[in-house]
């Protein structure tokens, strides 16, 4: 009897290796040293694999445990699967950096992983509670990441400032959670959305107050205006390989936890929301593609390019569409590849004086190391959204479901500011190409050269067969609504 009250434990699956394993790690970690700091970063890349064979092997359809308040159905699949990929590419690029840094601490694997742990939680959060549950899981292993580099004041800077406006956020968000709880009576998003639809006069304005302060949670966690002042300073100050996984894995789960609690719990009141959706886009898009361009430090410039990236993709939820939906599901796919590829280029930016920056570092390029430079061109054409590369596709994507929207005016002020933005990244291309060669880089180590070259031929050969990403992406979207 008492076994058929216990919560069922399949959709847990994937969650219970990364966090039974990072445990498993810790121990090891503690116990043998920080010798066995290699070790633990290429077991922790195995369990995150396994965790997605796992995933992939659960049984279809849309499975729930905890009262409904953990969901896998084919929208959770996409993205968790997008989450690990990101958090193992990180951790296999920091290989190199952590020996020549002598910053090799098992650590940091532990944290990625628990982190992870919070994502795939987040990203099948089906109601507040798990929802804010996940987001902390996913966010405290972040501040301490952002600050390894005990050493360095620059690190140490970056890892505070995340702390103080994180903590800050997650309280808006837990304000926001809580009035939308006070006025339709339920933390679940079924119960959310049920109530939501009846809800008038001042029950109605107090919910609207709820979704506002809840939704600048979500948009301190994706970083878009105007929740945005912490990303570049961040960005700039973190470990590079710290960085690369700020950039990609967490905004998957962001951009899940966005995509979900809009559309499942709000679906009555679209119209409200679609506004806040708009505004944020707007901005994001406009400051991304205006403050880059006077970026001389490329991670502070890739942290611009983040923010208009994560406007892009919310003109697909401002849609309130399955279209719009599965566009930003293809577009974050699309950016976690691109941006995981310029990252390894940026890694792999060291001379004898160690690591450089700055974007000058890349003059020449193109006669110093010549596959290099083609890579990164291409990944440069691809984020400034240049046919017929992939990057293109995924802003195709977005507009298509906004114009179908007839959100008329964000489709063109998107198209405006990607034309744009366009201008910082052909720079770098120039200076890569048309400027006198700088010191020559160090070889590039295999482990970036496998991340740049997956990632460029991806970039490059999407238009040749993008139907089965299409076709996924699709599938996901249609199983929210």
């Amino acid at each position: 009897m008492y076994g058929a009250q216990l919560p069922s434990l399949v959709p847990l699956l994937p969650g219970l290796v990364l966090g039974i394993g990072a445990m498993a790690l810790l121990m090891l970690g503690v116990f043998r040293g920080q010798s066995f700091g290699r070790v633990v970063d290429f077991i922790a890349i195995v369990l995150l694999v396994v965790a997605g064979a796992v995933l992939v092997a659960l049984p279809p359809g849309k499975l729930t445990t905890f009262g409904g308040s953990f969901v896998v159905d084919d929208f959770a699949r996409f993205l968790k699967v997008l989450a690990l990929i990101g958090s193992a590419a990180a951790i296999l690029m920091s290989l190199d950096y952590a020996e020549r840094e002598r910053q090799q601490r098992f650590e940091f694997s532990v944290l990625v992983l628990l982190s992870t742990l919070g994502m795939l939680m987040l990203i099948s959060a089906a109601d507040l509670i798990a929802l804010y549950l996940g987001l902390e899981l996913m966010s405290l292993p972040l501040y301490v990441v952002a600050a390894s580099h005990r050493d360095s004041l620059r690190a140490t800077e970056a890892g505070l400032k995340y702390f103080v406006l994180g903590a800050l956020s997650s309280g808006m968000l837990l304000y926001g959670a809580s009035l939308v709880y006070g006025f339709t009576g339920t933390v679940s998003f079924s119960g959310i959305a049920h109530a939501a639809g009846q809800e008038t006069g001042a029950g109605g304005t107090g919910l609207i107050f709820g979704i506002v302060f809840l939704f600048a949670g979500f948009c301190f966690k994706v970083s878009v205006v105007p929740f945005h002042m912490w990303t570049p300073d961040v960005y700039e100050g973190a470990p590079t390989p710290v960085t690369a996984f700020f950039a990609a894995a967490p905004k998957v789960a962001g951009i899940a936890m966005f995509v979900r609690t809009a559309v499942m719990a709000f679906p009555g009141i679209t119209g409200q929301w679609q506004q806040i959706l708009v505004f944020v886009s707007i901005a994001s898009m406009a400051l991304g593609s205006f403050a880059a361009i006077g970026q001389r430090n490329i991670k502070r410039l890739m942290a611009y390019s983040s923010i208009g990236h994560m406007g892009f993709a919310l003109i697909g939820l401002a849609a309130g569409t399955s279209e719009g939906v599965q566009g930003v599901l293809i577009y974050a796919a699309i950016y976690v590849t691109m941006t995981l590829g310029v990252f390894a280029v940026i890694l792999a930016m060291r001379r004898s004086g160690g690591m450089v920056e700055t974007i000058d570092q890349l003059a020449g390029l193109a006669r110093t190391n010549p596959t290099m430079a083609f890579f990164m061109a291409m990944l440069l054409f691809s984020l400034a959204g240049i046919p017929p590369l992939a990057g293109f596709f995924a802003k195709f994507y977005v507009f298509l479901a906004a114009i179908k929207a007839g959100l008329y005016v964000l489709a063109v002020i998107g198209v405006v500011t990607s034309v744009v933005g366009a201008y910082y990244y052909l720079a770098i291309v120039k200076i890569m190409y048309f400027d006198e060669p700088a010191e020559s880089f160090y070889s590039m180590p295999a482990e970036l050269r496998l991340v740049l070259i997956v990632c460029g031929l991806f970039n490059i050969l999407f238009f040749v067969y993008p139907g089965p990403l299409v076709g996924v992406a699709s599938a996901a979207a249609s199983s929210l609504f």
